[in-house]
């Protein structure tokens, strides 16, 4: 059914520039290539609660550069998954007992505010120890090579966006319901033998439920890409967590180097996390960047967004330029945000694109 109203999403399988960008994501799509949490699965580790935090992270740091050569041999087929015993501990279980323990002295996000969400407190996003998700269902409304999609949409996120069109979502106006990790482990099985190409995690944003998703794919037993749907405002912890973890990140360049960030969403710092989570993106896995075009914002954030991705990250790296723009929530606040696009915009838009050397940007 879906086939018919988004025929692009079949015609991106034949997409040259699509499949060069994202090409391990085909693959495991495909079921050519096993997607990465399950070869973290196979990385045999040993490690015990003895060990200090310092000492995990200098064990996860040498198994981040095994996980990559696994991850070759296996491509290239020097070794097959299957072949491979389930280790007693392995480099999946050393991310969860690190996400684990950051929980104590939190510091996923950029904003690194130290909550103890192991014994209640409650920090800037308002996330606790159990995840709580809102809906799941296969989403017909991404990217062509996304679609469907099996999303996964949580509740909280790291930043206040008065634009925002899932505030509902991320500010808690619903609350969402409790889920186990093995309960939500069949929920992603179904998703994706249901027919989903893979599972999009996403909110709000997921980066405040990372420990919570690493424990729930210790319990996935099919092949699925892991699609990390992010605003980008993670932090350096939080980024190696995600290496050998998330098969495609699909993230959000909103803001300039100005203090946009800061007047709109209530992100000091966004251009240095946001800057630091694309290159890490880009050597740890596949990456698509999704530049939303703000009114007036053009010259401010859109034009460095897209000068500073062709000329760090590559003129072919995937990128959705984003003219869906409308008034939510409390962008009356701004006056620039109180109405959409304009043709004249959209248009420039693109031609800074054009302007940048950017040659595989989808509107």
């Amino acid at each position: 059914m879906w086939r018919s109203w988004r025929p692009d999403a079949t015609a991106v399988l034949r997409d040259k520039k699509a499949r060069a960008s994202l090409a391990r994501y085909f693959d495991v799509m495909e079921n050519d290539k096993p997607a990465k949490f399950l070869i973290a699965k196979k990385l045999p580790t040993n490690f015990n609660k003895s060990h200090s935090l310092p000492e995990l992270w200098k064990l996860h740091t040498q198994l981040t550069e095994e996980f990559g050569d696994l991850e070759k041999m296996i491509d290239t087929r020097e070794k097959f998954l299957e072949d491979l015993p389930a280790p007693e501990q392995s480099f999946l279980d050393l991310k969860t007992e690190i996400a684990n323990r950051i929980l104590e002295n939190c510091c996923l996000c950029t904003r690194r505010c130290g909550t103890n969400r192991l014994e209640g407190e409650l920090g800037y996003c308002r996330c606790g120890t159990q995840i709580k998700v809102s809906t799941i269902f296969p989403h017909m409304g991404e990217e062509p090579e996304l679609v469907p999609s099996g999303t996964i949409f949580t509740s909280g996120c790291t930043l206040r966006c008065l634009h925002c069109q899932n505030w509902r979502i991320s500010q808690w106006f619903e609350p969402g319901k409790i889920c186990e990790p093995k309960q939500l482990a069949e929920m992603v099985n179904r998703l994706r033998k249901d027919g989903c190409r893979n599972v999009n995690l996403v909110g709000g944003d997921p980066t405040s439920w990372l420990p919570q998703w690493l424990k729930t794919f210790k319990h996935v037993d099919v092949n699925v890409p892991v699609v990390w749907n992010s605003n980008s405002y993670y932090s350096l912890e939080t980024a190696k967590l995600l290496a050998g973890f998330a098969d495609v990140y699909l993230l959000d360049f909103k803001y300039g180097p100005e203090d946009c960030a800061e007047k709109i969403s209530d992100a000091p710092d966004y251009w240095i996390s946001c800057t630091r989570n694309q290159l890490y993106a880009k050597k740890y896995g596949d990456l698509i960047i999704r530049v939303l075009v703000l009114p007036r914002h053009l010259e401010c954030c859109t034009k460095p967004v897209l000068n500073w991705i062709a000329k760090n990250l590559g003129d072919w790296i995937r990128v959705n330029l984003m003219f869906q723009y409308h008034p939510e929530w409390k962008s009356h606040e701004v006056p620039e945000l109180q109405r959409k696009l304009t043709e004249k915009e959209r248009y420039c838009a693109i031609e800074l694109a054009k302007e940048a050397g950017l040659t595989n940007f989808i509107t």
